[in-house]
């Protein structure tokens, strides 16, 4: 008998879905956003519009050996979640109260956004090396969650 995915399995497999147009070479993230269980915007992280990707060019934070979860500013691309937020600034579309699921948990930098464009829940799947993101939430009333649904995947596979 078919089973349908709860809300949140639902959108955090499109999150998938969508990490897979990724041009980074360490981590594919993706992120949908969604309001009243409608999706509001998608991204992932890449290059910005209309310049030359890690893909094209390889990656800077390879490069200069910086470990994940450190200095995000040294980096071609720009954030899933920030690619997100700015679609919708982009085409006028108000994600405040939305719900934000994301492949990997946010850097501070994103959740600092998040925070400022009135994300109020955040559900992802990867548990991110950085973790100062906890505590603005925390501060910020932003629900966070996380759903370990990559490991169920996988299993189906197997």
């Amino acid at each position: 008998m078919h089973k349908r995915p709860s809300w949140d399995n639902y959108f955090m497999k499109l999150a998938w879905l969508v990490a897979e147009r990724s041009t980074c070479l360490r981590h594919h993230v993706g992120v949908v956003i969604v309001k009243d269980k409608r999706i509001l915007t998608t991204g992932y992280n890449g290059a910005a519009t209309s310049t030359k990707d890690c893909l094209e060019q390889g990656c800077l934070r390879n490069e200069l050996k910086i470990p994940s979860g450190q200095r995000h500013e040294v980096c071609r691309a720009i954030h899933a979640e920030q690619n997100a937020i700015i679609q919708g600034g982009y085409n006028g579309i108000n994600i405040k109260g939305a719900t934000l699921y994301c492949t990997h948990s946010p850097c501070i930098l994103c959740a600092k956004m998040m925070v400022n464009a009135g994300v109020k829940r955040v559900v992802t799947d990867i548990e991110y090396p950085d973790e100062t993101f906890r505590k603005l939430f925390l501060e910020a009333n932003v629900e966070i969650s996380t759903l370990h649904l990559i490991d169920l995947i996988i299993a189906q596979f197997k």
